[in-house]
């Protein structure tokens, strides 16, 4: 008599640990890290952090605008190395602040002979301090979004 009474309660313990056991070995979606915006986030290489990189391109992929903002959580002025198809460029970043390229007056960075349409990835090279430098595919866009239309580079025609 006691077993009929405990089976309904097993079945249910059965089902109710059968219908959870899932989410004991399955990773939460919030707990993985994204770039939540159109750009990447750059994996740290030294004291600096690099977010939302892109590239906005014109049409027909020949020069490009480098676009992101870059952390400085340090005491320290940083430099960051921004390398490019073998062309270096750097950034100045003051302690504690953060430059956003292409926001509040700081212009992005020009690229010339891009080689990368838009929709398009293009491999970029960044490190500051001591760190190694790390390599990223950072995507390539164009002026279709209105937020970005006032990046699209254009070629300043050269007198001679």
């Amino acid at each position: 008599m006691i077993s009929r009474r405990l089976a309904p309660l097993a079945l249910g313990a059965a089902i109710l640990l059968g219908a959870t056991g899932c989410s004991m070995v399955s990773p939460q979606a919030t707990t993985i890290p994204y770039s939540p915006s159109d750009g990447v986030n750059v994996p740290a290489s030294g004291p600096l952090q690099v977010r939302n990189a892109m590239v906005i391109a014109n049409e027909d992929g020949t020069l490009g605008n480098f676009i992101g903002a870059i952390v400085n959580d340090t005491d320290s002025a940083e430099t960051l190395n921004v390398g490019i198809a073998g062309r270096v460029a750097t950034v100045q970043v003051p302690a504690r602040s953060v430059v956003s390229l292409g926001v509040d007056g700081a212009q992005p960075l020009f690229i010339d002979s891009l080689g990368a349409a838009p929709g398009d990835n293009v491999e970029m090279a960044f490190q500051s301090g001591d760190g190694t430098g790390v390599e990223v595919a950072v995507p390539v866009l164009d002026g279709t979004l209105p937020q970005y239309a006032e990046f699209v580079p254009v070629a300043v025609p050269v007198e001679g």
